[in-house]
């Protein structure tokens, strides 16, 4: 089997994560995008004059460009990373996941369906997230729990799971389906909680948190994340659904403080750097927990980095590359989203 992968959406936070482990790997990458608000060159210039890196400009929507695509490389495994994943822009324009997590998804698997009939081999690795379980008040979501999404980003990416289930089980596509709790690390979008705060905290804006900073979830280290993926890919069982989790459940304002306390450390806080609590966003689940023991026991992985040092790792990462903000527009980071009209 070639070394060939395909990843969609590898301009993104954690496509471009796993694209660079991929390349340490010696794999050949070819990164399909279609270049959105969240998409940014900068995660991956240092990829562009490799030998095992190619990049497209194509929507996953384009069938055509898609399937040349596969025709060409022949990949030995695609991993679905394109998506709409901000749950309050989905809350504000819910057509956009529609067409990306649901309809895109379709496109793929047609694609891959087809394809496959003449690369048995390969392997359609969809990328999933813990959302699609809903609030779990109390334990850990198993793989066998049933969805219960909140969101209209939650339920287009239910939707994509089923979808992808459905091809499994009907078309005996070679696919395994992946949920994962919150990442966090370097190249994240400051729309999502973690590196808003800290672009925040270095330009001395006030810390936003919704409903008192008491909702939990559960952060792991995107390379951890990334790793776990590889692991699924090279060892993982077709037709399974695998919990990538680290069993690290902290409350927003605990994260919030800790991000204070590292940057104290490293930088003079402004005098607006504080905590405010902000009116909540409409159907905002109160935790999120996986179970991932079947990961744990089944393929020998665990997450390794501790919350304490990949935040330390991540602060570092948006202190020594602040070029990364300069392809953002500043409505994109710092404007209120979640809100009905």
């Amino acid at each position: 089997m070639n070394k060939n992968i395909i990843i969609t959406g590898g301009l993104g936070f954690i496509g471009s994560n796993l694209i660079e482990i991929l390349i340490k790997k010696k794999y050949f990458v070819i990164n399909i995008d279609k270049v959105n608000y969240a998409s940014n060159y900068y995660n991956t210039r240092k990829f562009n004059k490799l030998s095992n890196y190619k990049f497209y400009k194509i929507d996953i929507n384009n069938k055509k460009k898609i399937k040349t695509i596969f025709d060409k490389y022949k990949p030995s495994a695609i991993f679905n990373l394109a998506a709409e994943t901000h749950v309050d822009r989905s809350i504000d324009n819910p057509d956009q996941f529609i067409k990306s997590n649901i309809l895109g998804v379709y496109n793929l698997l047609e694609i891959f369906r087809k394809f496959q009939k003449k690369n048995k081999k390969s392997k359609f690795i969809h990328i999933s997230t813990d959302e699609v379980f809903g609030d779990v008040l109390k334990g850990r979501s198993k793989e066998t729990d049933a969805y219960k999404p909140s969101s209209p980003y939650a339920a287009s990416k239910a939707s994509s799971d089923h979808l992808v289930y459905s091809y499994i089980r009907t078309y005996n596509l070679k696919g395994i389906i992946t949920n994962c709790s919150n990442n966090y690390g370097p190249n994240q979008h400051p729309e999502k909680l973690i590196p808003k705060l800290i672009y925040n905290i270095i330009h001395n804006h006030p810390l936003p948190l919704y409903a008192k900073g008491r909702n939990s979830r559960e952060w792991i280290f995107v390379k951890d994340h990334c790793e776990a993926l590889i692991k699924i890919y090279e060892k993982g069982k077709v037709g399974e659904f695998y919990n990538i989790g680290s069993n690290l459940n902290f409350k927003n304002k605990d994260i919030a403080r800790m991000l204070i306390d590292i940057a104290k450390k490293k930088i003079k806080l402004g005098n607006k750097v504080k905590i405010i609590f902000v009116k909540d966003r409409p159907g905002h689940d109160f935790r999120y927990a996986l179970n991932s023991n079947k990961i744990i026991k089944k393929l020998k992985w665990r997450s390794k980095t501790s919350l304490k040092n990949g935040l330390k790792n991540t602060f570092d990462w948006y202190l020594n590359n602040k070029n990364y903000y300069t392809s953002l527009k500043k409505r994109d980071i710092r404007k209120r989203l979640g809100s009905i009209k």
